[in-house]
């Protein structure tokens, strides 16, 4: 497809209003180059974005150095108004104005080629007259054009510069790059469909992708997660020795082996995650988290998994206590359930194996000596622990702009709230497949049991 028929858009405006930011952020791209130095972007750089059935380009200009020298020179050169696109070509092709005003030719050539103008200002800083030469060489062009306003520090001025943008710009629109959740860039793509109509067609079409790449986004987050809650529910680490003694020697290294296993395998989760998303160049640790710095803080294991009486509930379903439990929970009788789980925890956390954390054994071996084995977890929070801090950590970067460069960075999570407002059948379904994970067992369905955890998330 040739640019004069792809739809393509040149982001353009003063040195340093988030025009990268922009391109960054619509193009799901965190490799373009993002600066708080003016003058970052000096070529003409275009990146495409392709779909199932499309493409379009968003093409990062460098910004304007010398718009009242360069409208100038335009008007010396345009005798009347039906010449003014052909002198905006002329200017690009001139020799002499590619060495005077490299910056301008840069990025108006885009225009000159059949791009569509998204010119971008700062709605945290006043409107100025300097802008009305920029504003009047985009004119010029001819081409269809609409203006965003980004509130780079704060929206003190957007007011004015509508007022003003409304003068030359059809279309103004206030988009903050590092900000703007999926919906709005979305709602931002809708709108381009309107610049140019040879390109409504195409970017419908390009928005339907996307809203359907979205959905196998998240189904495939789902996938990533019933993995890892399987692998870490099953996981043992085991080492072979001559002696019991030896067996308990070598323990503590089993413990440490143990757990830093668990810790690499949810950080490749979420670098899985991330990737899912295009998010290439995040940095994280699990330690930057507001998460507990490993999965064996069983202190705080009823803020990311489920509280004590969720828990007694979960149990109930699970068929863990007797019969008569199992129907009030379904029922949803919680008043019961209360006296029962708090008799159950009164009498001793063991029933919920928080004396009990990591499971060691030594063993005896068929052909002589023995086996060291540390793990699985048996604690019934264990999953829901594990389900949590993933769903709190997709909520997150599902959101995460391309444009925004800052660590990853979670405050608390909400799963309990999360699993309250599930449907009693949708509960009833992750308790018992929890149950099993916590048992080693397999889960056929358990992708599908998790769905409904990410539903909030991608409504």
């Amino acid at each position: 497809m040739s640019h004069e028929q792809k739809a393509q858009f040149a982001v353009v405006g003063h040195p340093n209003k988030g025009k990268s930011s922009i391109v960054s952020t619509l193009s799901h791209n965190d490799n373009i180059g993002i600066s708080s130095r003016s003058g970052t972007t000096e070529k003409a750089d275009r990146y495409t974005v392709t779909t199932d059935h499309g493409c379009y380009d968003l093409i990062d200009t460098p910004g304007f150095q010398r718009p009242t020298k360069v409208l100038k020179w335009l008007n010396q050169q345009c005798s009347n108004t039906s010449e003014r696109a052909q002198t905006v070509v002329s200017f690009v092709n001139n020799s002499e104005c590619q060495r005077n005003f490299p910056d301008e030719v840069e990025l108006l050539k885009p225009m000159t080629e059949g791009a569509a103008i998204l010119y971008v200002v700062d709605g945290s800083r006043p409107y100025g007259p300097e802008y009305d030469a920029e504003m009047e060489i985009l004119r010029w062009t001819g081409q269809p054009s609409m203006a965003l306003i980004n509130p780079i520090e704060n929206s003190d001025c957007i007011d004015e510069w509508e007022n003003a943008l409304t003068q030359y710009f059809k279309s103004v629109r206030v988009f903050n790059p590092l900000k703007a959740d999926f919906e709005k860039q979305i709602e931002l793509l809708q709108t381009f469909a309107h610049l140019n109509p040879k390109w409504s067609n195409q970017l419908k079409q390009i928005v339907k992708d996307l809203l359907q790449k979205r959905e196998q986004q998240c189904h495939d987050s789902i996938i990533v997660l019933a993995r890892l809650v399987d692998d870490l529910c099953q996981y043992q680490q085991c080492q072979k020795v001559l002696t019991p003694d030896q067996a308990k020697q070598v323990r503590p290294l089993l413990e440490k082996q143990y757990k830093h296993w668990m810790k690499q395998r949810e950080e490749k989760a979420i670098k899985e995650l991330l990737a899912n998303y295009a998010h290439f160049q995040t940095q994280f640790s699990l330690d930057q988290f507001d998460l507990p710095p490993d999965l064996f803080d069983c202190d705080e294991w009823y803020a990311w998994g489920l509280n004590k009486k969720q828990l007694t509930s979960a149990a109930a379903v699970a068929g863990a206590v007797g019969g008569a439990a199992i129907d009030l929970a379904v029922a949803g009788h919680s008043f019961m359930l209360g006296a029962i789980g708090g008799g159950l925890l009164g009498a001793g956390s063991a029933w919920f194996g928080a004396d009990k954390l990591i499971d060691v054994k030594v063993k005896g071996l068929p052909l002589g000596g023995y086996q060291a084995c540390v793990g699985p977890i048996k604690n019934r929070n264990f999953p829901y622990v594990i389900i949590g801090r993933f769903v709190h950590m997709f909520r997150q970067i599902s959101q995460l702009n391309h444009a925004n460069r800052e660590a990853l960075n979670f405050n608390a999570t909400d799963f309990q709230e999360k699993v309250a407002l599930l449907e009693k059948s949708e509960q009833k379904e992750l308790h018992r497949a929890c149950d099993l994970l916590i048992k080693q067992k397999p889960v056929d369905n358990l992708a599908d049991v998790l769905m409904p955890l990410f539903r909030a998330d991608t409504d």
